[in-house]
């Protein structure tokens, strides 16, 4: 090969890094309740590390990672011991603030993303429009009320969170469904996927006729 090509060929990676914004966030949240670190970077997956005190709400974030092709690594240390409430809705928080840190003015991404996910009998449907307006419909009914140590219920408040700090409206709809484990599986993986439709780089505008999403 051209010694030329070579060296041109090796640079692309550093001028993609010194010309292209890396959409990544870091979010740290102390209270009374929670202690969580938070990193996510919306441009590449690797296996994150995600300890939540909750096995099966880290399957669901490993899950929805997964298929939104992020990089998400969380640590948190709730108050457990009086239940998973604050450690759900705490980390919803946290993920929201993080994707809006990262798809910053919004320049360039899709805005819209619809996914639409069987998991065996349950059908689960996510739309969502990265527009700066916080709105959430959930219109779900869980069969059961626990999913191992996991309150079911927790995962509109989580969903909620997500929405009102992150300026995402969502829509979450449950076709059918009677495996508790099933639908929730669903409702994440469909919520990445349509995450991963939303935040890719389609152009060089602000999706918005308004010239903004920032307002």
């Amino acid at each position: 090969m051209n010694s030329f090509v070579y060296q041109y060929q090796k640079a692309i990676p550093q001028l993609r890094r010194e010309f292209v914004r890396v959409r990544e966030a870091l979010i740290s949240r102390k209270t009374n309740e929670t202690a969580i670190k938070l990193e996510l970077n919306l441009d590449e997956y690797s296996e994150g590390s995600i300890n939540t005190g909750i096995g099966f709400f880290n399957h669901m974030l490993t899950l929805f990672a997964f298929r939104a092709g992020i990089k998400l690594n969380v640590d948190c240390k709730g108050d457990l011991e009086i239940d998973g409430h604050h450690t759900v809705e705490d980390i919803g928080i946290c993920l929201g603030q993080a994707i809006k840190k990262a798809v910053g003015d919004k320049r360039g991404i899709n805005r819209y993303g619809s996914s639409r996910i069987p998991m065996d009998e349950s059908l689960a449907l996510v739309d969502l429009s990265i527009s700066n307006r916080s709105f959430l419909v959930f219109n779900v009914e869980m069969p059961s009320t626990r999913v191992g140590e996991y309150e079911t219920e927790f995962t509109e408040e989580f969903f909620h969170a997500v929405a009102n700090n992150s300026g995402i409206t969502i829509h979450i709809n449950l076709e059918y469904g009677n495996n508790t484990h099933h639908i929730n599986e669903a409702i994440f993986v469909a919520f990445g996927d349509a995450l991963k439709k939303a935040i890719s780089i389609t152009s060089d505008v602000i999706p918005s006729t308004k010239g903004t999403l920032s307002l």
